[in-house]
């Protein structure tokens, strides 16, 4: 499979969908435009679930979840002025134990 983590190894590199949809494509064999219509089908799946304050759980990768943050008082670091910061719901990812080890062992790839 055309593995979306062997392209970012070690560098700066952003995946984009076209990638992820591209690896898709390699791995499924589905047309290019059957794989973009699948990587869209579940990204907006995704999107909605959590839209609606739904975790997400992907076993072996990790979970999204949304958290409301409440009012605080803050500080613009530029002038030192306290401002208020609005409550608000903030996307909280927390990766799986065997990314983690992924990430930490150095192996972008299975």
């Amino acid at each position: 499979m055309a593995d979306p983590w062997a392209w970012g190894a070690m560098s700066e590199k952003t995946i984009t969908r076209a990638q992820l949809s591209e690896a898709v494509y390699q791995e499924v064999g589905l047309s290019r435009n059957e794989s973009a219509d699948l990587l869209e089908a579940v990204l907006n799946e995704i999107s909605g679930a959590l839209g609606e304050g739904q975790t997400v759980k992907i076993s072996s990768f990790g979970s999204f979840s949304v958290r409301s943050k409440g009012q605080r008082i803050g500080r613009n670091p530029k002038t030192g002025e306290e401002v208020p910061i609005l409550p608000r719901r903030v996307l909280v990812f927390r990766p799986s134990q065997l990314l983690k080890k992924r990430i930490n062992d150095g192996r972008g790839k299975k």
